[in-house]
């Protein structure tokens, strides 16, 4: 059935400088059977333009929008190594990262730290922001591209460096980002997924995992800027956030934070010009109720904008994709 419709669909999507791709449904019930119909045509249209945008679906409640994300993927991630606590309202169904409202939540890939990442993200949106709080998205390709060759020629090489220290005031909590606090069961998982440890007198833990920065993605070959450098930076966070954090847990102590993989410090004019080149790309769209986006996590970074007024955006990660499989330029193992 669902071979009907890929070229008329690709053929409707509307394409503007500086918005995602959009396609419009303009449903009035069943929008799980309106996926189902339409899957195969949906994936091609991600993988044409790197995501989609569908209005007009009339997502208003969790029990609708599982059933299309379902529809949608071929399975739905349970979230581990969070770096923000999320609610979880289904099997893989959670709501947005709970961030501050007026701070931006920069652009990065989800997940990318780990060692299996979701390759399709899928967001809905229930209510919508009285202002901001667009998801924005910006080509990974692109990006790589418009970095510069010398720096990005050397977070080939070394890779970049996640380090975190876990409380119980900023962050993820060891339940929340592990499914668990037993530390025999914290330092299985880290082993299993060459994440370094180590407990502090306090009984707080420290983690730090190397990863790559650039990856080819397994279906299409382009080249990407895959990873969460900027976003989880020092110097992304407001300067009184930073200094805050800094004055309360110490330098080495902050909840995230990134180097490159040798261990060495990220510039503040390094993680300055990511963003800049983030921005000039990226594509946004105000939310209205009832929207779905699809992307893809490995091609397409995302964003939250700050916002005002509620905003209930429903979120999935789904299809995992191994980044052994994703042609790294070094090898990350398990000890």
């Amino acid at each position: 059935m669902s071979s009907i419709y890929p070229a008329s669909l690709l053929d409707e999507v509307e394409i503007r400088s500086g918005r995602p791709p959009i396609l419009r449904a303009e449903i009035t019930s069943d929008a799980p059977r309106w996926t189902a119909e339409r899957r195969e045509a949906l994936r091609a249209v991600v993988a044409e333009h790197g995501c989609v945008l569908i209005r007009g679906l009339g997502l208003h409640d969790v029990a609708g929008t599982s059933a299309v994300f379902e529809q949608l993927s071929t399975r739905l991630m349970a979230e581990r190594e969070a770096f923000a606590p999320r609610r979880t309202y289904a099997d893989g169904v959670y709501s947005s990262a709970q961030w501050p409202p007026s701070q931006p939540m920069c652009m990065h890939h989800e997940q990318s730290y780990a060692l299996e990442v979701p390759g399709l993200m899928l967001f809905a949106c229930l209510t919508a922001p009285h202002q901001g709080g667009a998801t924005g998205v910006a080509d990974a390709a692109t990006v790589l591209e418009e970095l510069p060759t010398a720096l990005t020629e050397r977070f080939e090489r070394e890779g970049w460096l996640l380090t975190r220290s876990y409380n119980d005031e900023i962050g993820s909590s060891l339940i929340e980002a592990f499914g668990t606090d037993e530390r025999d069961a914290v330092e299985r998982y880290c082993r299993a997924n060459a994440i370094e440890f180590a407990w502090q007198p306090d009984g707080a833990l420290r983690t730090r995992q190397r990863r790559n920065a650039v990856i080819r993605h397994p279906v299409n070959g382009l080249r990407c800027w895959f990873n969460q450098v900027a976003f989880l930076n020092e110097w992304t966070l407001a300067p009184e956030v930073r200094e805050y954090l800094v004055e309360v847990y110490g330098a080495d102590g902050l909840p995230f934070n990134t180097r490159f993989g040798s261990g060495a410090p990220i510039g503040e004019d390094v993680v300055q010009l990511l963003n800049k080149i983030y921005e000039a790309n990226t594509a946004r769209e105000p939310w209205q109720p009832g929207d779905l986006m699809i992307v893809d996590n490995l091609r397409t970074a995302h964003s939250r904008e700050p916002f005002e007024g509620p905003r209930d955006v429903l979120v999935a990660m789904a299809d995992p994709v191994r980044l052994s499989d994703c042609s790294p330029t070094f090898e990350v193992t398990a000890r």
